[in-house]
C-alpha cells in the first residue's frame, strides 16, 4: 500500500517533527510512504477568505501531486477535509478536474482516521509516562467526525493516561486567519480553553491539528504556565516527543 503523506504548512514549517511521526506511524503500520517532494498549501486560507481562484489553483496542483497514490494521509483534520470535502465543490464547474477531485477525496484521510479505520491498527510504537488530555479540533470533529479515533489510539500508549477536559469540543479560537483578523475574540476563546485544559489536571494538552496546538501552547505560556507540555498526537503515538528521550522511555516500559 502505497501511502502519500501531505506534510501540511504548519507542520514543513513550525514543527516537522509531526511529519517524521506521522512516517514512524504509518511504516510501523506496513504502508509503503511517499512524501511528494513539490507539495505546497491545500489552499484552505484562499478558500476561507474568499479567493476561489487561487484556491482552486492549488487544489488542481495538489490532485496532480498526489491522485496516483493508494491513500493520502494528513496529520491535521482541517487540510484533510479542505482536499476530502472542498476540492470536488470547488472544481464542480469543470468535468475533468471535478471528476479527478472526487476520486483522490474518496482516498483522502486525516491520520488518526487512517490508522483506526482503515489499517486498524492494534499497536503503536510509542509510551508515555504520565497523562493527556485531548481537544478536538473542530473542523476535524466536525466535518470528518474524528472523535473516538484518536482516543482509541492513545488507549493503546504504555504508560499513558487520558482525562477529558471539559468542553474538550469547544473550539480554540485559532480558526486560522480568525485569529489574526480577530486577535481579541481569539484570544479570549483561547483563555476559556487553556483553563478548561487546565482543570483536567493532565500532564500535556494534545490535539491532532498544529495550528490549534500552536494557539493553545501562545495562551498556556502567556498565562504562566510553563509546565504543561502541547503536544501533537503523531507524536505521543510514535513515541517521539520533541525535548524527550521516548525512545529510552519506551524501552524501560517493556
Amino acid at each position: 500500500m502505497r501511502v502519500a503523506l501531505f506534510v501540511t504548512c504548519l507542520v514543513d514549517l513550525m514543527r516537522p517533527s509531526v511529519g517524521f511521526a506521522a512516517i514512524k506511524l504509518l511504516e510501523a503500520a506496513g504502508c509503503e510512504v511517499v512524501v511528494p517532494e513539490r507539495q505546497t498549501c491545500c489552499g484552505q486560507p484562499a478558500f476561507n477568505s474568499g479567493d476561489r481562484e487561487t484556491a482552486a489553483a492549488l487544489a488542481r496542483k495538489t490532485i496532480a501531486e498526489f491522485e496516483a497514490y493508494d491513500y493520502v494521509v494528513a496529520p491535521s483534520g482541517s487540510c484533510a477535509d479542505q482536499i476530502r470535502t472542498e476540492y470536488p465543490g470547488l472544481l464542480a464547474a469543470d468535468a475533468a478536474w471535478g471528476e479527478r477531485a472526487a476520486r483522490l477525496a474518496a482516498r483522502v484521510f486525516e491520520l488518526t482516521d487512517f490508522l483506526a479505520t482503515v489499517l486498524k491498527v492494534e499497536t503503536v510504537p510509542g509510551a508515555f509516562a504520565g497523562s493527556v488530555t485531548y481537544h478536538d479540533s473542530c473542523t476535524g470533529l466536525r466535518s470528518l467526525g474524528i472523535k473516538a479515533q484518536p482516543r482509541s489510539l492513545l488507549d493503546k500508549v504504555p504508560g499513558l493516561t487520558l482525562k477529558e477536559m471539559p468542553a474538550s469540543e469547544e473550539c480554540c479560537g485559532f480558526g486560522g486567519t480568525f485569529s489574526v483578523k480577530f486577535g481579541d475574540v481569539s484570544a479570549a476563546i483561547a483563555g476559556k480553553k487553556c483553563v478548561n485544559a487546565q482543570a483536567a489536571g493532565a500532564d500535556a494538552v494534545v490535539g491532532g491539528d498544529l495550528g490549534c496546538l500552536l494557539n493553545i501552547e501562545g495562551k498556556l505560556r502567556r498565562m504562566g504556565d510553563e509546565k504543561t507540555r502541547v503536544l501533537h498526537v503523531a507524536e505521543v503515538l510514535a513515541g517521539t516527543l520533541p525535548g524527550d528521550v521516548s525512545e529510552a522511555a519506551a524501552g524501560a516500559k517493556n
